[in-house]
């Protein structure tokens, strides 16, 4: 800001005004994106103020989301139509429509956020988007791909293919675009998700009440997390100090162990909870609501929960996220791909008693500030 005033007075006044210019360009922080499905809307909220400050129309049926690396453009994919809708996050205003195929599903980032991976239910294969030209420029066939795990590392993907009697996960070689195996599975999978380090697979299955825990470099399962009904979605998130897991029957966060996966805590969210994402310093978590019409923020510290009204039947959401430059010899985020969790200090007032819950037992949902108490629960759960 220039000021070309004589007196001091005037001077003073001016940089003033810059400098509250220049404090409020400062404040501005992430945007949480909620793709409100039977309103074909995305809510855009302000995660400072906890308040949504856009709704911008979409495509039909908005499914799946995600975002490049930088957080400048948001993509989601349209249920109902055969498009993707292309937010920009600065204007926050859909600046194009991309034509995919019949019933876009899930959609997926590559680390570099050179190439969008988009799920075509409609016509069994992937499609990937060249994210400059926002064009289709190749595809591979996988048969009903719903959603999609990138491996952080940007070699392979992990699709959740449902088809009847070949229920499996999917893996694709992101260099050739070609299928490297498929593993087999006996319920329909629902959403693969990476840990930030790549470690492990977390996935959830129809019907089953257990988070599925595979280890990529044996495509074993080699833990289970017990879970109330209906697990949608589990992660481990980059800084967090704990896994969290969607589960829509009881309507709750579940906070696990990564370490050890054992259940920690529960924490109550809205109705049908659907999907989340996290700050970028991994201490609060977004949760959409399907059934309630809200999204609830979680802090995973301390289990206190803020409510925010969005559109009608919220389903995914994505939080804007703070990337590094580009290091010399590094990868295109400049992280080391397998980096090591810094874990934020955990309030483990409310584990669950014992070292281990009992294998694939039940455990009740935990009001704020209340201890856990044990119940049964339906101990199905798939083996492998």
């Amino acid at each position: 800001m220039t000021c070309k005033y004589p007196r001091l007075t005037f001077r003073l006044l001016c940089a003033i005004t810059a400098l509250a210019v220049a404090a409020g360009a400062a404040a501005a922080g992430p945007q949480a994106y909620v793709g409100n499905f039977k309103d074909n809307t995305v809510s855009v909220i302000d995660i400072g103020t906890g308040t949504v400050i856009a709704t911008l129309p979409v495509v039909s049926g908005p499914h799946g989301m995600t975002q490049t690396p930088d957080g400048r453009t948001v993509y989601i994919s349209g249920d109902n139509s055969s498009e993707v809708s292309v937010i920009d996050t600065a204007s926050n205003r859909v600046t194009r429509t991309i034509e995919v195929g019949k019933t876009p599903h899930g959609l997926a980032m590559t680390p570099d956020g050179r190439t969008l991976l988009v799920g075509v239910y409609g016509d069994d294969r992937i499609a990937f988007v060249d994210t400059t030209s926002n064009a289709v420029v190749g595809s591979v066939t996988v048969a009903k791909p719903h959603t999609i795990a990138v491996r952080p590392d940007g070699q392979v993907a992990y699709i959740a293919s449902q088809e009847p009697g070949k229920f499996a996960l999917v893996v694709v070689d992101l260099a050739s675009r070609s299928v490297l195996r498929t593993i087999a599975l006996d319920k329909p999978p629902r959403d693969p998700e990476f840990s930030a380090d790549g470690r492990a697979l977390y996935f959830t299955l129809a019907s089953i009440n257990a988070v599925q825990v595979l280890d990529p470099t044996s495509d074993k399962i080699i833990a289970q997390i017990p879970t109330g009904a209906s697990p949608h979605i589990a992660a481990m998130f980059r800084n967090a100090a704990a896994g969290t897991v969607v589960v829509q029957g009881p309507g709750e966060l579940l906070l696990f162990d990564p370490a050890t996966n054992a259940p920690l805590r529960s924490i109550a969210v809205g109705k049908q909870p659907h999907w989340m994402a996290a700050t970028p310093d991994g201490k609060q978590v977004f949760v959409t609501n399907e059934g309630s019409n809200d999204v609830t923020v979680v802090d995973l510290a301390t289990g206190t929960t803020k409510t925010i009204p969005v559109g009608a039947a919220p389903r995914k959401v994505v939080v804007q996220r703070t990337v590094a430059k580009a290091a010399a010899g590094g990868n295109p985020l400049g992280q080391p791909a397998y980096p090591k969790r810094r874990a934020h200090r955990l309030d483990t007032s409310a584990t669950l008693s014992g070292s281990r819950p009992a294998p694939f037992a039940g455990f009740a949902r935990v009001p704020h500030g209340a201890g856990p108490r044990m119940s049964r629960t339906q101990n199905k759960v798939y083996r492998p």
